[in-house]
C-alpha cells in the first residue's frame, strides 16, 4: 500500500488505496481473462514497533472529539482537533491495524504495512450509522436505499449475535454504500484494499463498490444472519464503471481482527447492480484481485533539502487515469506501499489535497520486484510552496518547549511540534501564488494553556509567523502518559470525604464512559505540599504501585469553588496480566468540597 505522511515530527499517512474505472493488465478479470495468482500468504505474526498519528473527522469533515482509537494494545482517544497519537506500539508488520470508533458511527479500520523507524499517519472519516429501514425477522424482507444498495433478509433467519438465540422482532438495518469513484473513498473505506483470497494468498483489490451494514434489534442488541441462512446483497455499479464491470466478481468481507478483506462467494452482474448471497454482515466489497509490488520514494525540495511533507501523491494506471490511489508524504517526505505488478503506472505529486496543480510526474513500469524511486528533488521557488516558521511563548514570554502548533487550512489540520527552543517550522504547498489564509493555534502540554487563534495570510516562499502567546488556561484536565502514550481528559468529577480526594475522569461529556481515577490523601494538603497517592486506575482496573509510595506534588490549592492541581510519576502494574507501565500524570479540577 502507499503510505504517505503529513505533519512536522512524526506524521505518516498510509497511502489509502482507491481503484476506479477500467481495470489494468494483471488485475483484469472478466469471463475470458483469468487472474493469475502468484501471491503468497500474508505474514500476520511478525511484529514491529510503530508510531501512529492522525485526525478523525465526521461526515462533514469536522473534528471528532473523544473518538476511541485502538492501535495494537494501545487505546487512546482523540482531542478537540480529532487528533490522536501513539508511539512505539507493537503492531503486525505486514498488516498493522488502526481502529477508530465513536457511538453512532460505523467502526473505521485502517490497515498499513508497518516499517521500523517510520511512523504512519491517517486522515480517518467516520460514517454515521443511518437507519435505512426495518424488516420483520419472522417474514423477512428487503431494505433499499435511494442509491440502489439493497439488503434482503431471509424469513426466520436472524439471531442475536451475542447469544445465537433466534430473534423474532423488528430488525433495524443500518446501511451505507461506499461509491468506488468517490474522491474521499480512501478516508472512509476500511483497510487498504488488500485481501486474502480463497487460496490464502495476499492480493491487491480493485473495487466496484462496497457497503457497511449492521443489524440491530428493537432493544439495540446486535443481530446476525442465522447459521445455514443467506441474505441477498445488491450493490449498485456506477455508470462510469458499468462497461468495464465483469459478468461475475468475487465477494469479500472485511476481517476486523486481521485488517484485511477475505474472499467469500461471488456476485453476478444483474443490470446495473452486483447481486450475491452473504452469510453474515459487516463491510462487504466486490473486487477483482491482482498481485502487487511495493513502491517507495522520498520527496524533498531544493530549499536546504527540506522534506516535502503533506504533499498529495497519486498513482494511476496509464491509459486509465480514473484507476488511481492517493496518499500524502510524511515528515521526511517518504511514501511507500503496494502498487499493481506488471503494470504501466503514472506517479504524480500535487500541491495538496485541494489542488489539481502538478508539482512532479513520471511514468513507472512495474514487474514482479519492488520499486524504489529514491530521492526526488522538487524546485521550491517555482511551485508555489510556502515554508513557515515561528515561535510560541508562555505568559512570561519564555519559549513553550512541550507543545505544538495546529495549522488549519481549508478543511484540514496539520500539527507542527514545538522543539526545545519553542520553535516550529514546515513546508506547505499552496494552490496558487496568491496569499492563502491559514489559522494557527498553539497548545502548551506542560501547563495545559492554549493560545487564541492567529489568522494570517501566507505566500509562496519563506514566511515568518509572529510569536504566538500561549496564555489561556484550560480549567479542568487530567493529562495521563502511559509508556510514552499521552491522553488528555476534560470530563472530571471530584469525590471523596475529609480524608481523601478522588478525581474521576471520563471520555465523554455525559460521564458515562469511565476512563480512570486517582485518589490522594488530603491530610495537610495545600499548595506546595506533597500528598500520598492512595489508589490509581486506568484501563479498567486499579493499578498496583511497583515501588510505593508514589507522592503527588500539589501545585495549586484554592478554596472551594477554585482549583486544585498536582502531578505525580511512578511505575505500576496492570492486572490481571501485570503489564508494567511507567506513568506520568498531571491534573487540575475545581474544588466542590
Amino acid at each position: 500500500m502507499i503510505k504517505i505522511y503529513s505533519s512536522i515530527k512524526f506524521i505518516a499517512l498510509l497511502f489509502s488505496v482507491l481503484f476506479t474505472a477500467a481495470l489494468f493488465t494483471g488485475c483484469k478479470k472478466n469471463t475470458d481473462i483469468p487472474v493469475i495468482d502468484n501471491g503468497n500468504p500474508p505474514d500476520l505474526t511478525t511484529k514491529v514497533k510503530s508510531s501512529v498519528s492522525g485526525f478523525v473527522t465526521d461526515e462533514n469533515d469536522l473534528p471528532v472529539n473523544i473518538a476511541t482509537v485502538q492501535i495494537g494494545t494501545a487505546t487512546i482517544t482523540t482531542d478537540k482537533y480529532g487528533y490522536f497519537e501513539a508511539t512505539n506500539v507493537d503492531v503486525v508488520k505486514e498488516a498493522a491495524v488502526v481502529t477508530a470508533s465513536k457511538t453512532g458511527y460505523f467502526k473505521r479500520i485502517k490497515t498499513y504495512m508497518a516499517e521500523e523507524g517510520k511512523s504512519a499517519f491517517f486522515r480517518i472519516k467516520l460514517i454515521r450509522k443511518a437507519n435505512a429501514g426495518t424488516v420483520s425477522a419472522t417474514s423477512g424482507g428487503a431494505v433499499t436505499l435511494a442509491n440502489g444498495l439493497s439488503i434482503t433478509l431471509p424469513a426466520n433467519g436472524v439471531v442475536n449475535a451475542g447469544t445465537n438465540a433466534a430473534y423474532t422482532g423488528t430488525v433495524n438495518v443500518a446501511a451505507y454504500w461506499l461509491n468506488p469513484t468517490a474522491t474521499d473513498l480512501p478516508n472512509t473505506m476500511p483497510g487498504d484494499l488488500r485481501g486474502i483470497n480463497t487460496n490464502g494468498n495476499a492480493q491487491l483489490l480493485t473495487t466496484y463498490g462496497m457497503a457497511a451494514i449492521e443489524l440491530t434489534g428493537s432493544g439495540g442488541e446486535l443481530l446476525q444472519i442465522a447459521t445455514g441462512k443467506k441474505a441477498t446483497l445488491s450493490l449498485p455499479i456506477p455508470s462510469s464503471l458499468l462497461s468495464s464491470a465483469p459478468a461475475s466478481i468475487p465477494l469479500w468481507y472485511f476481517d476486523e481482527a486481521k485488517g484485511l478483506w477475505k474472499e467469500e462467494g461471488a456476485a453476478t452482474k444483474t443490470g446495473s447492480n452486483y447481486v450475491g448471497e452473504v452469510s453474515h454482515f459487516s463491510f462487504w466489497n466486490v473486487d477483482v484481485p491482482c498481485n502487487f509490488v511495493e513502491l517507495s520514494a522520498t520527496l524533498i525540495t531544493d530549499r536546504n533539502n527540506q522534506p516535502l511533507q503533506n504533499a498529495r501523491v497519486k498513482v494511476s494506471v496509464v491509459g486509465n487515469p480514473a484507476n488511481f490511489r492517493y496518499g500524502y508524504t510524511n515528515s521526511s517526505g517518504y511514501v511507500s506501499g503496494p502498487v499493481p505488478a506488471n503494470s504501466q503506472l503514472l506517479f504524480e505529486v500535487f500541491r495538496n489535497a485541494g489542488c489539481s496543480t502538478l508539482l512532479y510526474s513520471r511514468n513507472i513500469t512495474t514487474v514482479t520486484v519492488n520499486v524504489s524511486l529514491g530521492i526526488i528533488t522538487i524546485p521550491f521557488t517555482n511551485n508555489n510552496m510556502a515554508f513557515i516558521s515561528g515561535t510560541a511563548v508562555n505568559c512570561s514570554n519564555a519559549p513553550v518547549t512541550n507543545g505544538y502548533v495546529m495549522v488549519f487550512s481549508g478543511s484540514n489540520y496539520t500539527r507542527m511540534n514545538l522543539n526545545n527552543a519553542g520553535t516550529y517550522s514546515g513546508m506547505l504547498s499552496l494552490c496558487s501564488n496568491a496569499a492563502t489564509p491559514v489559522t494557527l493555534i498553539a497548545e502548551d502540554l506542560a501547563t495545559n494553556m492554549t493560545s487564541g487563534t492567529l489568522n494570517i495570510n501566507i505566500v509562496p516562499g519563506s514566511n515568518t509567523i509572529p510569536p504566538i502567546q500561549v496564555c489561556t488556561s484550560v480549567p479542568e484536565f487530567v493529562n495521563l502518559t502511559k509508556n510514552g502514550i499521552t491522553q488528555t481528559y476534560h470530563y472530571l468529577s471530584l469525590l471523596g470525604d475529609n480524608t481523601s480526594y478522588a478525581v474521576y475522569f471520563y471520555v465523554d461529556p455525559a460521564k458515562t464512559i469511565f476512563a480512570g481515577h486517582l485518589q490522594i490523601i488530603n491530610a495537610g494538603i495545600g499548595q506546595g505540599s506533597t500528598q500520598v497517592l492512595h489508589t490509581f486506575s486506568s484501563g479498567g482496573s486499579n493499578m498496583v504501585i511497583t515501588n510505593p509510595p508514589v507522592n503527588v506534588s500539589i501545585t495549586e490549592y484554592g478554596t472551594i469553588g477554585q482549583y486544585m492541581a498536582g502531578n505525580f510519576s511512578g511505575n505500576f502494574l496492570q492486572p490481571p496480566t501485570n503489564t508494567p507501565y511507567a506513568i506520568t500524570c498531571s491534573f487540575r479540577i475545581k474544588r466542590t468540597f
